[in-house]
């Protein structure tokens, strides 16, 4: 029930868009890729999938083009763009640098008003006590949402940011203009401002 509510909230993003250009980064069993495929053949669009497997047996519709190849292989991929892209998809390596490194990248190919979303940024359903408990997914999903805010609070005019939690989450990217991104920053939030040094002041003071 959970992918299907991430599935079908993917879906009404994109459902309108005419003539509409994706990138997808990550096939596996061709889930999301169907999908992309079925808004393709109805809103005359194509689909560019990659993935380091060979996913070649997923679709034979012609609207879609698939690449066995990482991600990363940027000179390839890069080639293979023919027309600025509606949509990047990015479910590849979770891993948050590697994340940020595509994202940067394919960020260039992008429409004004495209969007890129990012699969599994929510680290809530794998911690402690929940069902899916998992401390490594858990630590990398969480690596992966900060890095996406880092990289936003140092490029906060250029793009909108919004999460979708439902499941493993979704980051969505909207690209407001067509600058280049600068490279993110650590979010640093002081601690010793006035408000909580006068704070420390008084708890520290002995009682009457």
């Amino acid at each position: 029930m959970t992918y299907n509510t991430k599935i079908k909230y993917l879906k009404n993003k994109i459902n309108n868009i005419k003539d509409l250009q994706i990138l997808e980064l990550g096939v596996a069993e061709g889930n999301s890729t169907k999908m992309f495929l079925e808004i393709c053949d109805k809103n005359n669009g194509n689909l560019l999938s990659v993935d380091i497997d060979d996913c070649s047996n997923v679709s034979n519709n012609s609207r879609w083009k698939f690449i066995r190849s990482s991600d990363d292989e940027f000179e390839l991929i890069n080639s293979k763009i023919q027309k600025p892209l509606d949509l990047i998809f990015i479910d590849s390596l979770h891993e948050a640098n590697h994340v940020k490194k595509v994202f940067f990248n394919y960020y260039n190919f992008m429409k004004v008003g495209g969007i890129c979303v990012i699969d599994d940024i929510s680290w809530i359903p794998y911690t402690v006590g929940k069902k899916k408990t998992n401390s490594y997914v858990a630590i990398t999903n969480n690596r992966i949402f900060n890095k996406i805010l880092e990289i936003y609070s140092s490029n906060i005019n250029k793009f909108t940011l919004e999460f979708f939690f439902e499941g493993s989450g979704y980051a969505i990217i909207t690209k407001l203009d067509n600058t280049s991104l600068i490279q993110e920053k650590k979010i640093i939030i002081s601690k010793n401002n006035i408000k909580n040094l006068l704070k420390k002041f008084f708890l520290s003071k002995p009682k009457q």
